[in-house]
């Protein structure tokens, strides 16, 4: 399978589509601007009502009109753009296929490597961005979209490449691995497998390099050569009040409440040769090799058999992730660039535009679908929802099938996995909808595993070893609610897990709803990812219709080697983008086991 690596086939198409646009682009820029200044958040409400008479509220009354006027002029050349740019789209690709050797070779995990007799745990990631138009943002009380689309990336890449070591706690009434846990006495700590030797890099063909990548100058966890390292500052960097979460000097106005603070990973330098604790629950200043796994010990909370926890920053050695509402192509550029940084593999600009592979309503949005992945893209595949409603058939919604090449075994077989990232249909009321969309998302990932699986005509290729199937997005209906009961009751669920659900209409006691109060997003006590982190500790998070938990991490068992198993080590509830989105991201780290020993 050839990923696509351009937007067209066609050299000649790809300057039609540019030069369309370049006709379209101001129209839609003037009416953007033009409905965005008449619907305002509710933090700018908070500022004009402190100052009426304020520069900003002069600014709105004068750009209004003229945005209107310019919008007006601009009509024709946007009527005449978009003549050239509709009947492109039907030869349009599906999606775009980036990859950065610079990711690739910074980072120290990841890639594809000699597969291990004991198997290897993957971390993965869901989250709804919300990177709308700016116009369509702020219904959602959010708006700037280019600048969240960048800090949204930052944070992703800050979170993901701190090294991944843990505390644990010997005491049998606290095991508890939260950041309030710190001022604990730990007496041992342990390293989460994921960390256990991981594959070396290697080069994988498809794709060129993506012009818009930053070189990754941040260390990801130290390696040889990197500079600005938040883990091993260089000598002259010692005195340094550089912010460890954002290493290239971003602040100010920019960030604002949307940087995570300083204090969350001011480090801790006790008596013992400096070794430091973060309120991340990592330790700085330790190298890899003094680290060991403690055998024979279990993590549990209760009756569970693996951690969970509500963290305030992305998991350390994150493998996949997958984004929903990455709707505006200007925020895609900016996204894709900073998660680059850390992640080689992206597929983005996913869906489709105009009438084809959907149904005959007009789509004006893409699916707004982006996964990233630390390990080589083999296959891909984008099917669009064809029974959208309202103003939710504007958007291509869909689902993104891709196959990773995880590992290979001593037999020279490739071991995969399957990840799938999906947004639902989003309309309440609306369940047989959903449902039918399930069907289609349950046969599109039967079909999509059983072409990829099939070699290519005239070649002789051992079979593939699968080592996991993964389902990730915003399936928009929680497990809780009794008008989401059908959807509750779904054949999904019996051919994938949820780690947070007990059964039809009961959740585990300590999951959270994951959609937030659009209303409360500016508030003191949710707007930082600590402060978010606290209210969800006490339930005093602004959580929309009581707390639902519309964000998923399914994972299935069935398909893979004959004695091989899946099983969730954590699952976490993350609060690194508070301010950015208005949900809560989701992770869980899954480990794969094959039933053989080290030999």
């Amino acid at each position: 399978m050839v990923l696509h690596t351009t937007p067209y086939s066609s050299a000649c198409l790809h300057f039609l589509d540019g030069l369309s646009w370049s006709l379209v682009f101001p129209c839609y820029w003037f009416l953007d601007r033009l409905l965005a200044s008449c619907v305002a958040t509710s933090l700018e409400k908070r500022q004009r009502s402190q100052e009426p008479c304020s520069f900003l509220t002069l600014c709105v009354l004068i750009s209004a009109p003229l945005y209107l006027l310019l919008l007006l002029a601009s009509l024709p050349f946007a009527l005449l753009g978009f003549i050239i740019w509709a009947p492109l789209q039907a030869a349009r690709q599906p999606y775009l296929y980036t990859y950065c050797r610079l990711a690739e070779q910074g980072q120290a995990g990841g890639g594809v490597g000699e597969w291990r007799p004991q198997g290897r745990s993957f971390c993965f990631c869901s989250a709804n961005v919300c990177l709308l138009p700016d116009s369509l943002a702020r219904f959602n009380n959010l708006s700037d979209t280019h600048r969240r689309a960048r800090e949204v990336g930052k944070r992703i890449h800050n979170g993901a490449s701190r090294p991944q070591i843990k505390i644990y706690i010997d005491s049998p009434t606290n095991t508890s691995i939260s950041a309030a846990s710190f001022s604990s006495l730990a007496t041992g700590f342990r390293r989460t497998s994921s960390l256990d030797q991981r594959p070396d890099q290697t080069h994988t063909t498809n794709g060129p390099a993506d012009t818009e990548a930053e070189p990754a100058t941040e260390c990801p966890i130290h390696p040889s050569g990197a500079t600005d390292c938040p883990v091993h500052p260089s000598a002259s960097d010692q005195g340094s009040t550089e912010c460890p979460v954002h290493p290239d000097g971003q602040g100010g106005a920019e960030t604002g409440s949307m940087t995570a603070s300083r204090e969350s990973l001011t480090r801790y330098h006790g008596s013992d040769g400096g070794i430091g604790i973060s309120s991340n629950n990592t330790l700085s200043h330790v190298p890899r090799t003094s680290i060991f796994k403690r055998p024979g010990r279990k993590r549990r909370h209760g009756d569970e058999t693996f951690d969970h926890e509500i963290s305030a920053f992305f998991p350390a050695n994150l493998d996949f992730l997958a984004l929903q509402e990455v709707f505006d192509h200007g925020a895609t550029t900016r996204l894709r660039r900073q998660l680059h940084r850390y992640f080689p593999y992206i597929l983005s600009d996913v869906g489709r535009y105009g009438w084809k592979g959907c149904c005959s309503r007009f789509k004006f949005l893409n699916s707004g679908l982006m996964l990233a992945s630390r390990y080589p893209i083999l296959d891909a595949r984008y099917e669009c929802y064809p029974n959208g409603r309202g103003e939710d058939a504007l958007a291509a919604k869909g689902a993104l099938f891709a196959k990773v090449h995880v590992g290979t075994s001593h037999q020279e077989q490739r071991v995969v996995g399957y990840v799938t990232c999906t947004h639902l249909h989003a309309i309440e009321g609306d369940a047989s909808v959903r449902c039918e969309q399930l069907d289609l998302l349950l046969q599109w990932g039967a079909e999509f595993r059983q072409s990829s699986s099939v070699p290519p005509e005239g070649e002789k290729v051992l079979e593939d070893l699968v080592a996991f199937d993964v389902i990730l997005g915003d399936l928009n209906f929680d497990n809780c609610s009794s008008e989401d009961k059908l959807e509750q009751q779904h054949a999904l669920f019996t051919q994938y897990k949820d780690p947070c659900r007990l059964g039809p209409g009961e959740d585990k006691p300590w999951a959270l709803g994951t959609l937030l109060d659009p209303s409360g997003l500016y508030d003191e006590d949710v707007s930082s990812p600590e402060s978010l982190q606290n209210s969800q500790k006490g339930r005093k998070i602004p959580l929309k219709g009581n707390g639902r938990r519309i964000d998923y991490i399914l994972y299935s068992d069935e398909g893979l080697q004959q004695d091989w198993k899946l099983e969730i080590e954590e699952f976490s509830f993350v609060t690194q983008l508070a301010g950015l989105t208005d949900h809560l991201s989701v992770a869980a780290r899954l480990a794969v086991s094959t039933g053989e020993e080290e030999p």
